[in-house]
């Protein structure tokens, strides 16, 4: 099986010597199709200096990074933008609702913005709906919504063109424990059942026990990684190694089990 995603020798550098900061100093990674990738590291790590490249929010200063036989370094003009649009959908933290627009209406800018008929997207946004549990704040605005219920509808509208990859950057970081456990179990849901591929930056140990893959960045290099390499081992166990790394990081989590 080939790659979703390829990373080679990716570089990016902030300021100049002596006090220049290697944010990714040649990362070298693939992400399969319907895998669920973690990132993980400590502060300033690169972790997400590396998605911001992939969503390219950020240019690598050299290296090559390749989505489906698309050099994404290469991008400009209306292929960035359909990029931007249809191959990858991104999950921010802080959810980035626009408070004026139902719950509905900012699951459909995707549409808007990319010229697709809503029509189009008016099946895909029931099923979602109902399988994220959002359909009774649709028609909702933000301000009526729990935090919960903001990060699921963001989630749809990030998922709502089928997107090739989803990006999560800190997906729970303003969930508190409940929330943020029903949201990983619904990323983990879409993950197994519609084969979705996710690479999610995260620094919660917990967060990351849902994921299939975990690599570990330092100083813009990633220095380790871990799997769930046997089906039946339990996200508890997983948990566990996570930890063990992390404690040489000198990161941690609160209990969300």
């Amino acid at each position: 099986m080939e790659p979703i995603l390829k990373m080679q020798y990716l570089r990016k550098y902030y300021g100049k010597s002596p006090n220049q900061v290697k944010a990714l100093d040649g990362i070298t990674m693939e992400v399969m199709p319907g895998e669920f990738l973690g990132i993980m590291g400590s502060s300033g790590s690169g972790k997400s200096t590396l998605l911001n490249c992939i969503a390219t929010v950020v240019r690598a200063d050299s290296g090559e990074m390749i989505l489906e036989g698309t050099d994404v370094q290469s991008l400009k003009g209306r292929r960035l933008s359909e990029y931007r649009g249809r191959s990858i959908g991104y999950l921010f933290q802080n959810f980035e609702l626009l408070d004026n627009l139902t719950g509905q209406e900012n699951i459909f800018l995707p549409l808007s913005l990319h010229n697709v008929p809503q029509a189009e997207g008016r099946r895909r946004l029931t099923e979602l709906a109902s399988y994220l549990e959002i359909t009774e704040v649709l028609h909702q605005f933000p301000a009526q919504m729990s935090g919960g219920q903001k990060q699921r509808v963001a989630a749809a509208r990030a998922l709502i063109l089928n997107p090739k990859i989803i990006l999560a950057d800190e997906p729970t970081g303003a969930l508190d424990s409940k929330n943020a456990k029903a949201l990983m179990e619904k990323l983990e849901g879409l993950n197994r059942q519609e084969n979705a591929t996710i690479l999610m930056v995260t620094h919660d140990s917990n967060a990351a026990s849902y994921c299939k893959r975990i690599l570990f960045i330092q100083d813009g290099v990633i220095f380790h990684e871990i799997r769930r390499d046997v089906p039946q081992e339990s996200r508890e166990s997983f948990y566990g190694r996570i930890l063990q790394v992390m404690a040489q990081l000198g990161g941690g989590s609160a209990n969300v089990l």
